[in-house]
């Protein structure tokens, strides 16, 4: 049976959209069929993030009663299917968001996994993403106010019965400054799937267009990337380690 995961944050800023696409992108190079959806209907980053920015027909179309969902599938890296969400305010307005689950729904017949990049905040449209999805991945970074709106994420998939699947853990610095991991888990009863470090490759492969996982796979993001991907199915991945360059061969013989 396919699953369907929701990817959620709360707070905006803290990296939930670049490892919607990362963590993606992993899955569908381990051979499974994955489904993307930006669900961010007002703010919508996916797209840019996969270089996939012009696409004529998207996700406010299919729920304006525009389009029809087939219209907004389109091929993304390691052949995922990507459904975008549009970047107009016009066509924003014009979206009923009570037409989402039924659009997932009637995507699942070819898809192992449906990933769904939830909205920030706490409004309708985060609402109605979370409730198309059965399970929940909570996106955060190390700091008080990231974690207090991470935590009242969770308690809404609680309430909406959601498998609350664990936390990634974004932009790890391991700076005195920050809320520990282990703080991190008694805080939102749920444990760390994954500590992302802090990479300057991640924005460096955003300006691109191309997930890290592609542009950069043994940078120490793109490596937490492949191993979260790996924990959500279940799976072990081998990661391959960096060399070095020209004169660690030499003298590393």
């Amino acid at each position: 049976m396919a699953r369907t995961i929701a990817i959620a944050s709360g707070k905006g800023g803290v990296g939930k959209t670049t490892v919607c696409a990362n963590v993606a992108v992993s899955m569908a190079r381990l051979g499974k069929r994955i489904t993307l959806l930006d669900a961010d209907l007002a703010m919508a980053n996916l797209g840019i993030v996969l270089g996939m920015e012009d696409t004529p027909t998207t996700l406010h179309e299919v729920l304006s009663g525009e389009a029809k969902i087939d219209d907004a599938i389109y091929e993304g890296p390691a052949g995922l299917r990507f459904i975008p969400a549009g970047l107009s305010l016009d066509s924003f307005l014009r979206v009923e968001v009570e037409k989402l689950k039924p659009v997932v729904s009637g995507l699942m017949e070819d898809t192992d996994i449906m990933i769904i990049d939830a909205p920030g905040g706490l409004g309708k449209n985060v609402l109605g993403a979370m409730i198309s999805a059965a399970e929940l991945l909570l996106v955060t970074m190390p700091d008080p106010s990231a974690l207090a709106d991470v935590l009242k994420t969770k308690m809404i998939g609680t309430r909406l019965n959601m498998e609350i699947l664990g936390v990634a853990l974004n932009m790890v610095r391991s700076d005195k400054a920050e809320v520990s991991p282990e703080e991190v888990e008694v805080l939102l009863e749920t444990k760390i799937l994954e500590k992302i470090p802090y990479d300057d490759e991640v924005k460096r492969s955003g300006v691109q267009g191309k997930p890290i996982v592609i542009r950069k796979p043994k940078s120490p993001a793109a490596k937490s990337f492949k191993k979260l991907a790996a924990n959500l199915l279940g799976e072990e991945v081998e990661i391959e380690e960096d060399k070095g360059g020209f004169l660690h061969k030499l003298f590393g013989r």
